[in-house]
């Protein structure tokens, strides 16, 4: 009988409701939940399709200690004594731990306790840092607190809405499916879009600015200045309750103010700029949400106060519909926050430098006879930590739920100080990740369905995150393990928690912990929420934090009575000077370079790799391009490029894209190791970091674009028993040994010793995960990618020029244990088809020839799937398999609508047939009927075959 429970969605930080549904043991379906406030019901294509990510199938079931499977009780005690080792020969300041925005409060709350409370290190810093810290020293330094003042209700409230450094439709689906719900219902509501491309959110835009790069500060500090030339400024609010607004305005008029030289500055028309600097100071219900755009900069800080100054000084904020709305990144990068999970951060948002905060929180977590040994200040942030570590300062780290190969910036040099260190300890739940290979210690940790305990969202709204399913072999909750390594190194008394309930109440209790005017008055306060039991904090529904005796209900919007959190209560405007990218361009890499997450991928894809039909939108590490700079450059469509930088290279699949601006490229952050060959975003761009926020310079790289030079193009797919090692004939031919045959991918996976150990960017050797046909495929290779189907694996391959000669159909006879089936060979051109057929079933397919030839593979992968059942093919299906799909099939080209996978040749072709709006294409091909994530792609689409249908019929006419 199928059972309904409600948990929280783990991906980024809108934070949406969903409703699960078990039958016997398994998630089958997963829907919204209607009555989560974040969502109501709606869910993006990654959310719906969270069933199909779960499976114990390339899970960690069991720790590792120096590459060999152990019991937990040899792993904790490894750990516990290899730390005690490290402090008493280096100090407490020779230990760092690294966390992430994936992990629930209840961990953070752990880890800060014991790596900063009792093991007395300050190194504790989080991925969050990557994302949201500019953001969060802003709102620190002009609110007085880490505080987001707005809710979710406030963007639908809103006269205008300006996204500025946010890709709204893509990074966060619902609330562009709010917000374009409430423009459809509220016809005078205005939408401002401020980026360097032309982004799916342009959907909404009833003004796109498209800025230079990095000029964002500029922008805003000229609105400041117009405010004031226009006499816009909001008297009353400014000399009630701010100040600074003097020294800010000074700054601000320090560079030429006047509107055309801001948008000479900034690169946009000057008339637009005017347009959405009266829109702005004519509206007083304005909210400005922005993301990575303004936060990933070496002046990431700076710039959110120019955007804060501007909502001060016009009294826009504090109010419904109004206020500086930083989204956050992840599902619980400010859960982590709140308990303390960055450097610069004591615990339930005390700082360091708060009077009596040290003492406060070491009088808390005493216990009868335990004495907490707190530092006494703030530790490395994030790029400056594993700079510490490649110096040998820290001779221990532990990392839990990130992967900092591929998120931080100059990764092959992250990758060599992490080989380095002498201790590694890993907590994951996957098995095949880059990191975990790289591990001196082990641990298999609890993923989402399974871990139990809270999340907070981009509104302040704290909700419940629910263990559904048992965790897959010996994996365990990572609080769980923190607490019983304490209870090893002696500090049992105060880490004896048997349920995160326990947990959740100890955070809520120190959030009031002398929360008062006596002592310290903090915004963040839980006491509302001490006391729950564990029936209460199960049955917890989602709630906005402060939570009081004042406020039992919850709080949706802050300082509606003007009060802040500062000492004085008054809110600050800062002076800001705007600068420019400090990744200079130059002669060798002249092109700017961006980075982003795509639609329906999440950060490293050790989730959403795992279906099948969320690779299909994007299935290739790519860079976009500009029209001029492609032709320029002697790139064409499809074709791979190597994209270099002074730190490193990535190569990619050439897209080019009329939303690029001239001279400027953008590549996607997920690719892995795992994935692809040189495929990591974050080996382009340099540790440049916010003084004040410590954030990485992650948007404003500088790089040179060239054709990758290949000597041949080749998609092979395999079964998944081929594709996992296990179909090969001769174990022998193994990269890694006979040994790595005996459990099967796994097994490789788990050895540490089979890791390649020079980064992949300077080698065409595959990673010693592959083996046996992939791993011999993608050697001497220039370019390979991993991509997962819903029945076997697509491997696109290119041979370097030195693999001219690559006889395929010895390689066939060499390296396929399959007999080889139909061939078609095309010797004067290098094109040839192949496929191996055993008792009439599907084993593999090849195609050697440009990827822009290649079909449609759903009519493959049925075939494939049809194998793995024991259906052998038709002869008709026999005599199509070179072709890879039936008589007369219209292969359906780029997936555009995920949920259904709807490509873009039918939808083009209703376009032509008629359908001349999106609800018309929804009710012929269901595209953009789920979860709404492709409806800008959608109208995108439409816009673009009027825009031919109008040249062809004006061509037309010329002639007639």
């Amino acid at each position: 009988m199928a059972q309904l429970n409600l948990t929280t969605c783990p991906y980024c930080g809108v934070g949406c409701g969903i409703e699960a549904q078990l039958e016997e043991g398994r998630i089958v379906d997963v829907k919204g939940d209607s009555e989560h406030p974040a969502n109501y019901g709606r869910l993006c294509v990654k959310g719906s399709a969270l069933a199909e990510t779960l499976g114990h199938h390339g899970r960690l079931t069991r720790p590792r200690v120096d590459g060999v499977e152990v019991d937990w009780d040899t792993a904790l005690s490894s750990v516990a004594s290899r730390l005690q080792t490290v402090r008493e020969e280096h100090g407490n300041a020779a230990l760092a731990t690294y966390l992430s925005g994936q992990l629930l409060t209840e961990d953070y709350y752990v880890a800060n306790k014991l790596f900063k409370g009792f093991l007395g290190t300050p190194h504790l810093d989080t991925n969050s840092r990557l994302c949201m810290a500019s953001a969060v020293a802003a709102y620190k330094r002009s609110l007085g607190a880490d505080a987001v003042p707005c809710s979710y209700e406030d963007i639908e409230d809103a006269e205008l809405v300006v996204l500025v450094g946010s890709n709204l439709a893509w990074n966060h689906p619902v609330l562009f499916q709010r917000l374009r719900v409430a423009k459809n219902r509220n016809p005078l509501m205005r939408v401002v879009v401020i980026d360097p491309r032309v982004t799916d959110s342009c959907e909404l835009a009833d003004l796109y600015l498209g800025i230079r790069p990095g000029s964002d500060a500029r922008l805003f500090n000229g609105l400041l200045a117009w405010m004031a030339k226009k006499k816009r400024f909001n008297q009353v609010f400014v000399e009630r309750f701010t100040t600074g607004l003097e020294e800010a305005l000074a700054a601000a008029q320090e560079d030429d103010a006047s509107v055309e030289a801001v948008a000479a500055d900034c690169d946009v028309d000057a008339e637009r700029l005017e347009t959405f600097y009266y829109w702005f100071a004519s509206q007083l219900h304005v909210v400005t949400l922005y993301s990575q755009g303004i936060n990933q900069s070496t002046s990431g800080t700076e710039k959110c106060h120019a955007i804060i100054n501007c909502h001060l000084a016009g009294g826009k904020i504090g109010l419904a519909g109004a206020g500086p709305f930083s989204i956050t990144g992840q599902p619980n990068a400010m859960g982590g926050r709140e308990v303390g999970g960055l450097a610069n951060q004591l615990a339930a948002h005390m700082d360091y430098e708060h009077p009596g905060a040290i003492d406060r929180v070491t009088r808390f977590w005493s216990t009868p006879s335990l004495t907490p040994t707190l530092p006494d200040g703030p530790g490395y942030k994030a790029v400056q930590l594993f700079d510490a570590i490649e110096r040998g300062e820290i001779k221990a780290l532990w990392i839990m739920a990130t992967n900092p190969l591929v998120s931080l910036p100059d990764a092959n040099r992250v990758r060599a100080a992490i080989e380095r260190c002498p201790l590694v300890i890993v907590s994951e739940c996957m098995a095949d990740t880059d990191l975990v290979a790289m591990a001196d210690i082990v641990l298999p940790a609890s993923g989402w369905s399974e871990k139990d305990g809270t999340v907070t969202n981009s509104e302040r709204r704290i909700s419940r995150q629910r263990g559904l399913l048992a965790s897959p072999g010996n994996a365990r909750h990572d609080w769980w393990i923190i607490s019983r390594v304490a209870e090893r190194m002696g500090y049992g008394e105060a880490f004896c928690y048997q349920h995160p309930w326990e947990i959740f109440d100890e955070h809520a209790r120190l959030s009031a912990f002398e929360n008062d005017a006596e002592h310290q008055l903090r915004l963040f306060n839980l006491s509302g929420l001490v006391g729950l039991g564990h029936e209460g904090y199960d049955a917890l529904k989602p709630i906005q934090w402060p939570v009081t005796s004042e406020a039992p209900q919850g709080t949706a919007r802050l300082f509606e009575d003007g009060v802040f959190a500062t000492a004085t209560g008054k809110a600050r405007l800062w002076p800001v000077k705007p600068q420019g990218p400090q990744q200079a361009l130059s002669e060798t890499f002249p092109l700017r370079l961006n980075s982003g997450r795509v639609r329906d991928q999440w950060h490293t894809m050790t989730r959403t790799a795992r279906s099948a039909r969320l690779m299909n939108h994007r299935a290739e590490p790519f860079v976009d391009v500009h029209e001029a700079d492609a032709k320029a450059l002697g790139l064409r469509e499809y074709s791979l490029a190597l994209v270099r930088a002074a730190t490193g290279e990535m190569r990619a699949r050439v897209r080019i894209s009329p939303a690029q601006r001239q001279g400027e490229v953008i590549v996607p952050i997920h690719w892995t190791d795992r994935f692809c060959l040189a495929g990591r975003a974050g080996s382009l761009y340099q540790s440049l970091t916010d003084p004040l926020s410590g954030q990485p310079e992650s948007k404003h790289g500088a790089v040179a674009l060239t054709a990758l030079d290949i000597s041949w193009e080749a998609t092979l797919v395999l079964d998944d028993a081929l594709a996992s090692g296990l179909g090969v004939a001769e174990p022998s031919a193994l990269m890694n040994g006979p040994s790595a045959l005996m459990n099967g991918p796994s097994a490789l996976m788990n050895e540490p010793s089979a890791l390649v150990s020079e980064p992949l960017a300077m080698t065409n050797k595959p990673p010693a995960l592959m083996n046996g046909v992939a791993a011999r495929a993608c050697e001497d290779t220039a370019y390979w990618a991993r991509i997962p189907l819903t029945s076997g694996m697509r491997w696109q391959l290119a041979g370097t020029p030195e693999c001219s000669k690559r006889d395929w159909m010895r390689w066939i006879s060499d390296n396929l244990p399959v007999p080889v089936g139909p061939v078609a060979q095309d010797a004067s051109s290098g094109r040839l088809r192949a496929a191996g057929i055993e008792h009439g079933r599907l084993r593999w397919w090849l195609m050697v020839g440009p990827v822009e030839e290649l079909p449609g593979l759903g009519w493959l992968v049925e075939r494939l799937q049809e194998s793995a059942d024991g259906k052998p093919m038709s002869s008709e299906q026999r005599r199509r398999v070179l072709a890879g799909c039936d008589d007369g099939a219209v292969d359906q080209g780029p997936v555009v609508c995920s949920c259904y996978q709807v490509g873009r040749t039918p939808i083009v072709a209703a376009i032509h047939g008629g359908d001349d709006s999106v609800e018309a294409l929804g009710a012929r091909l269901a595209c953009g009927t789920q979860c709404g994530s492709c409806i800008p792609e959608l109208k995108a689409l439409l816009e673009e075959e009027k825009g031919h249908a109008s040249a062809c019929n004006a061509a037309e006419a010329q002639f007639a």
